[in-house]
């Protein structure tokens, strides 16, 4: 085995010298270039005997996805918990008010995504304190649960997107994953960047023709709402301005938000896309074979190259590798180096025997 210090390559079966390659073993390493991956644990069985799951059943949130389910449940407990509790202390806080519900709700809005005006503020201690607490919960439902459905969401638009830039073109809807896939976060970026185009558009025009804000202030009221800015000298005062306040607001933050992140992510994976190239372009030398050489046998099988070239590219570390290694260790009971069916049933009646 590799860890024990045996002379044998990383993984057995693999060639590990031009010999073997000559000897018909080139099948092997071909082989090793496409690796079936194990079946996704959601559609696999999941029963103590193996049997498959039960069906889901189909509810009226059957078909949304179960971060949406979350997302819903999450926003109506904060909303709903915090419309009741400013409400009943709503002679308690100061400012412009239009209805007393709809502030209520507004007023959590503006908390949780820390804009905060000025427009309405506490004007108690009773007050000071609900709007300490709901600040850092909406933080969190903002941090732990909105922003990854609206990942999820810009995700679900991607094929719209790239299939709008090759409308003149004649690509299927493979072609069309594969180039999801391989640019995943550029267009990610560019759907952020269009749905944020899209809300300071109409954040603007809003202000304009509902608040009578001039084009400039109701630029600058987006601006620094949507950046959590929130200097409070405009904002929205009128009851219609409010009802579009509380939807536009979430979703103009988060979507900035998203937007920062992916620039960041795009950012990373270019410099991560370099490294790779880098370590794929430079020359093999001998320290290079040596540090590749896991088992010290003197050569380097395909396994252990693979591995190496890895680590290079800083997809895996050597720490992932050695916890692999004791899991293969402990499956491999029999200690011959290889894994095999009779392997798998033997650790799992050892398992079994010890529970």
């Amino acid at each position: 085995m590799a860890c024990n210090g045996a002379n044998q390559p990383l993984l057995s079966g693999s060639a590990t010298s031009t010999t073997q390659k000559s000897n018909g073993d080139a099948p092997r390493i071909r082989r090793l270039r496409r690796v079936r991956s194990a079946p996704l644990a959601e559609f696999g069985p999941c029963g103590v005997n193996g049997n498959a799951s039960l069906p889901r059943s189909e509810s009226v949130f059957g078909s949304l996805h179960p971060s949406f389910k979350k997302v819903a449940i999450f926003l109506t407990v904060y909303l709903g918990v915090g419309t009741i509790c400013f409400y009943m202390v709503r002679n308690q806080i100061r400012g412009e008010k239009t209805n007393g519900i709809l502030d209520a709700v507004y007023f959590c809005v503006v908390t949780m995504t820390t804009v905060g005006y000025g427009d309405l503020v506490p004007n108690s201690n009773l007050t000071k304190l609900l709007a300490c607490a709901f600040v850092f919960t909406g933080m969190a439902l903002i941090g732990l649960v909105l922003t990854k459905a609206a990942d999820y969401l810009v995700e679900k638009q991607e094929t719209l997107l790239v299939k709008a830039l090759h409308m003149h073109q004649k690509v299927g809807q493979l072609e069309i994953l594969k180039e999801i896939e391989n640019n995943r976060m550029k267009y990610k970026f560019y759907m952020a960047l269009i749905l944020l185009i899209v809300l300071i558009l109409t954040g603007t025009i809003f202000l304009s023709k509902v608040e009578n804000l001039d084009l400039i202030d109701a630029f600058y009221c987006v601006c620094s709402t949507i950046t959590t800015l929130g200097y409070g000298d405009k904002s929205f005062s009128t009851e219609e301005g409010r009802i579009f306040a509380v939807f536009w607001i979430l979703a103009g933050t988060i979507c900035l938000a998203q937007f920062f992140i992916y620039i960041a992510e795009l950012n990373t994976e270019k410099r991560q896309r370099a490294l790779v190239k880098w370590v794929l372009s430079r020359r093999m030398t001998n320290v290079d074979l040596e540090a590749a050489d896991l088992d010290d046998d003197g050569v380097v099988g395909a396994a252990e190259f693979v591995l190496f070239k890895l680590k290079e590219m800083g997809k895996i570390c050597q720490d992932d590798i050695s916890l692999i290694m004791e899991e293969f260790e402990e499956l491999d009971v029999d200690q011959s180096g290889t894994l095999s069916a009779s392997d798998i049933n033997l650790a799992q009646s050892v398992e079994t025997r010890r529970s």
